[in-house]
C-alpha cells in the first residue's frame, strides 16, 4: 500500500473510531441525562401514553390523569387548582414539570427502581404499565386554609406549616398562585398562551415563595439571639439590656433606633423578657455586641441556617446570616436586616424545633410512595438534623413567646388555645425608608403541646402603601387562621 492510501486509510480508521466513541458516549454516558432531560419530548409523549400516577393528601386527589378522547389516551388534572399548585407543580406536554410533579417524576410515571417489580409484571402479563403515586404530608384543611386567608386578603406572600416532633409539611402556600390545568391542554396555543400569561404576571405566579425565595427576617431572628444569650450561661429572661430608643452602632456614627423611635420600656434598662415583647432594636445590638459573632452564627448554624441544603424533595433555597464585618455589621444583623436573609420554610424549621424541645427536624412532603395496586413500597421516617437548643433553653423561649403573644393584638385570636410567637417587620429594597415592609409571624400551638408550627411572611406589608405595616398586624392573623384550621376539633 503507498503512502498516500495508507494515509486516507488511517484517516477513515480514525473518524471511525471518533464516531463509534462519540455514539458510546452518548448512548451510554450520557443516556440518563438525555432520558431526564427536561426538554427531551420524546419522553413526555411515550408518558402521555400511559396512566400518570396521582398525587394526594388525606385521600384528596390533588393530581391525577384522566382518559382522554383526544390525540392522547390519558390528560392531566388538577381538581384543587391554584390552592395546592406549589404543592403539585404542573405537568406540561411543552413546558415539561414543576412542584412534585417534576420532583417525584420518576415515580409518578412508572420508572422509579421502586417499582421494577410491577413493571415486570406488566410486562410478563401484558397489562397496561402506569405510573405509581405520591401521597404527601399535607392537610388539605391547613393549606386551603393558609391559601385563602393570603389569596383572599390580596397579599403577596406564603405560609409555611410544620409538625414540629416529625417535620412533616402539613401546608406549603405561596401567593399569587396558579391553575396548572391550562398548562395541561392538549392544545398548543393554549399552553403558550397561559405560559406567556403566567410568566409575564407581576408579581410572579410561577415562584413558590415559601422554599425558593429568602427574606430579611426582621425581629423573628431576635429569637436566635435569645437562644444564643442563654445558651451561653451569662443571661437569663431578667437580665438588663438598654431602654434606650437609639443608639450609635460600634465604630459608626449611624444611628440604630428601635421602631418608631420607641423608647423600650419606661427605665433607663429593659429586662431580656421585655425586650423580646417590644422587639427592642437598641437591646439586641447591645447583646449582639456582647455575644459576638461567633455564639450568634454557631446558634444560627444549630437552627440548619447556611449549614443545611434542604429538599421536600423540591429543593429549598439557602437561607444565610450573610457575611459580618465588625461590630457594627453584627448588631444590623442580630435585628434580621442587612444581609441575613431565610426562607418561610426556614423560619418555620426554627420556631419548630423551639416547639420540638430544641431538637431540628428535616421537613418532608412526601409521606409514602405507593405501587399502582396503592401498596406501600416506601414510606419517610422522621429526620433529626440536630439539636438546636436544650430542652430547657426551648422551655425558656417557649415561655417568652407565650408572653408575646399574649402581648400582641386580639385580631384572629383562638379562644382556648395558647400561641407561643414571635412577629418581625423587615426593611428592605433600595430605599428602605419609604418602601412598605415585610412582614412575618411565627408561631406554634398549643404552647403546652405543640402540634403545628407555622411561618406567615407578608411582602411589602401587603399593601405597598403601607409604610407602618407590622406582622402583628397583617401577618398574625393569618398563621392563627392556620393554627385554628389544624386545632379544630381538639378544643
Amino acid at each position: 500500500m503507498n503512502t498516500p492510501v495508507r494515509r486516507i486509510a488511517i484517516a477513515v480508521m480514525a473518524m471511525i473510531l471518533l464516531l463509534m466513541a462519540n455514539l458510546t458516549y452518548v448512548q451510554v454516558v450520557q443516556a440518563g441525562d438525555l432520558r431526564t432531560d427536561q426538554r427531551n419530548q420524546r419522553v413526555l409523549l411515550a408518558e402521555y401514553s400511559r396512566q400518570r400516577g396521582q398525587i394526594s393528601a388525606q385521600g384528596q386527589v390533588l393530581a391525577r390523569s384522566v382518559e382522554s378522547e383526544g390525540q392522547y389516551p390519558f390528560q392531566r388534572e388538577y381538581p384543587s387548582g391554584p390552592a395546592f399548585a406549589s404543592v403539585t407543580g404542573y405537568y406540561s406536554l411543552i413546558y415539561s414539570a414543576g412542584g412534585l410533579e417534576r420532583a417525584e417524576n420518576d415515580v409518578l410515571n412508572g420508572s422509579d427502581d421502586r417499582l421494577f417489580t410491577r413493571r415486570l409484571s406488566d410486562l410478563i402479563t401484558g397489562r397496561d404499565p402506569s405510573g405509581g403515586n405520591v401521597v404527601t404530608t399535607i392537610d388539605p384543611e391547613v393549606q386551603q386554609a393558609a391559601y385563602d386567608a393570603l389569596a383572599d386578603r390580596g397579599y403577596t406572600g406564603s405560609v409555611v406549616a410544620l409538625q414540629p416532633r416529625t417535620g412533616a409539611i402539613l401546608a406549603m402556600a405561596s401567593t399569587p398562585s396558579y391553575d396548572p390545568n391550562p398548562l395541561a391542554s392538549f392544545s398548543a396555543q393554549e399552553q403558550q398562551d397561559t405560559w406567556a400569561e403566567y410568566t409575564d404576571a407581576s408579581p410572579s405566579v410561577l415562584t413558590n415563595r415559601a422554599i425558593q425565595e429568602a427574606y430579611p427576617p426582621g425581629s423573628t431572628f431576635k429569637l436566635i439571639d435569645v437562644a444564643a444569650a442563654l445558651a451561653s450561661g451569662r443571661y437569663t429572661p431578667d437580665s438588663q439590656l438598654t431602654a434606650a430608643s437609639s443608639i450609635t452602632l460600634a465604630d459608626t456614627a449611624t444611628q440604630l433606633q428601635n421602631f418608631n423611635g420607641n423608647q423600650c420600656g419606661t427605665g433607663q434598662t429593659a429586662s431580656l423578657r421585655d425586650a423580646l415583647q417590644r422587639s427592642c432594636n437598641t437591646a439586641f445590638a447591645e447583646l449582639a455586641a456582647d455575644l459576638g459573632e461567633e455564639a450568634l452564627r454557631d446558634q444560627a448554624e444549630a437552627f440548619g441556617i447556611g449549614t443545611e441544603e434542604i429538599a421536600i424533595p423540591m429543593q429549598v433555597a439557602p437561607s444565610t446570616i450573610g457575611d459580618i464585618e465588625g461590630t457594627a455589621a453584627l448588631q444590623q444583623s442580630s435585628i434580621g436586616q442587612r444581609d441575613v436573609a431565610l426562607t418561610p420554610m426556614q423560619n418555620a424549621m426554627v420556631v419548630a424545633a423551639i416547639a420540638n424541645g430544641g431538637t431540628l427536624m428535616a421537613p418532608y412532603l412526601v409521606q409514602e410512595v405507593q405501587s399502582q395496586d396503592l401498596s406501600v413500597v416506601d414510606s419517610t421516617d422522621p429526620d433529626q438534623l440536630g439539636q438546636a437548643v436544650s430542652p430547657q433553653i426551648a422551655q425558656t423561649l417557649t415561655e417568652l413567646m407565650v408572653n408575646n403573644e399574649n402581648s400582641y393584638s386580639n385580631a384572629g385570636k383562638i379562644r382556648g388555645i395558647q400561641i407561643a410567637a414571635k412577629t418581625g417587620t423587615a426593611e428592605h429594597g433600595a430605599d428602605p425608608k419609604n418602601t412598605p415592609p415585610h412582614v412575618w409571624y411565627v408561631a406554634f400551638a398549643p404552647a403546652e403541646d405543640p402540634q403545628i408550627a407555622v411561618a406567615v411572611l407578608v411582602e411589602s406589608g401587603g399593601d405597598r402603601n403601607n409604610l407602618a405595616a407590622t406582622g402583628g398586624e397583617v401577618a398574625a392573623p393569618i398563621g392563627r387562621a392556620v393554627i385554628g384550621a389544624a386545632l379544630r376539633g381538639t378544643q
